[in-house]
């Protein structure tokens, strides 16, 4: 699949961009000895550790389908994701222990001016890459890409932090700056690497995403063709870059088996349209009641039995339910 060759090639560049990029801030910490760049080289080494994980989760989630796995191998994203934001945590704490000890055995802070400068281009590299990560993977639907992505994002702006006190540091000599900055981007370190849990612990657990599920509903009451009386039953799962997505479609009840599936075709043509083809629809068409004569706009429709009234908006609530909607339903 193009898209999974696409994400394997990103996440190459990233890995070894990541190796570099630590590299870097383990030079600039040997030189100034700064805490707060310390922090920065030890989420530098997450990302490392981060981006093998990830390069290993996007090489199995592209194996096609097998007999063991019929859904495919998309859900391992979540799992490199969860371990990703667990290691983020950890290393979040890490630095706070590193600051209360620091607070005890202050360290002398020398050449701020060169551990500046190169924290300063790492901080570029790594925003670049970023930005290329999330843009790629939301392209894609790689829930890995958008993760390493915005870890790197949010790595970006930590470093821009961190440069900003080592500066006053640099004017003003208060080296008690280095161990209230490295003390803050901790704490955000840890909050992102929750973040990052959040939505692993989502993914392995099927929850339902709210902004896919009002992207889809937008689109399809936007779209919408007169023989979609109704939509129901609908739901849709992530594995990794794949949506599958399942839900009753409503036609009117004297469509042939052939026209029906015509209907469903148009569906799934219309939502792979706007969210790729990594979706797989699975559409069970139910034939119309008599009830759904007052919602159904069909004109020219021989057999109805009561007056059109009004179409029923679909929503994320609605479109939820099990059941036929009505001309009662909200």
């Amino acid at each position: 699949m193009k898209s999974a060759k696409e994400n394997l090639r990103l996440q190459r560049i990233l890995v070894f961009a990541a190796i570099i990029i630590f590299i870097v801030k383990l030079v600039a910490w040997f030189l100034t000895g700064s805490l707060a760049i310390l922090t920065d080289a030890l989420e530098s080494i997450v990302n490392v550790v981060a981006g093998f994980l990830g390069l290993y989760s996007l090489s199995v989630s592209a194996k096609p389908k097998d007999a063991d796995h019929p859904y495919g191998h998309g859900k391992v994203e979540f799992l490199s994701a969860g371990v990703e934001g667990s290691m983020v945590i950890i290393a979040g704490f890490y630095i706070i222990y590193k600051t209360v000890e620091s607070y005890f055995y202050p360290n002398e802070l020398q050449k701020l001016n060169t551990g500046i400068i190169l924290v300063a281009a790492t901080a570029v590299v790594n925003y670049i890459i970023g930005r290329i990560c999330i843009a790629t993977g939301k392209k894609n639907k790689s829930l890995q890409l958008i993760a390493g992505g915005k870890h790197l994002v949010t790595d970006t702006w930590s470093t821009i932090s961190i440069l900003a006190g080592l500066f006053l540091i640099y004017l003003t000599g208060y080296i008690f700056i280095d161990t209230i900055i490295a003390f803050i981007v901790a704490l955000i370190i840890i909050y992102n690497g929750y973040k990052i849990v959040r939505v692993s612990i989502a993914g392995i657990m099927d929850e339902a995403d709210e902004q896919l599920l009002k992207d889809m509903v937008d689109m399809l009451n936007k779209h919408r063709k007169e023989n979609w009386i109704d939509l129901h039953n609908t739901r849709i799962i992530k594995y990794g870059s794949t949506l599958h997505c399942d839900c009753h479609l409503t036609v009117p009840w004297y469509l042939t088996v052939r026209e029906a599936h015509a209907e469903i075709e148009s569906l799934s043509a219309l939502i792979k349209s706007e969210f790729g083809e990594t979706v797989e629809l699975f559409v069970h068409s139910d034939d119309c009641y008599e009830s759904s004569c007052q919602i159904c706009s069909k004109k020219n429709c021989l057999v109805r039995k009561h007056d059109y009234e009004k179409t029923i908006t679909w929503t994320i609530s609605n479109i939820r339910k099990d059941a036929r909607h009505n001309i009662n339903t909200k």
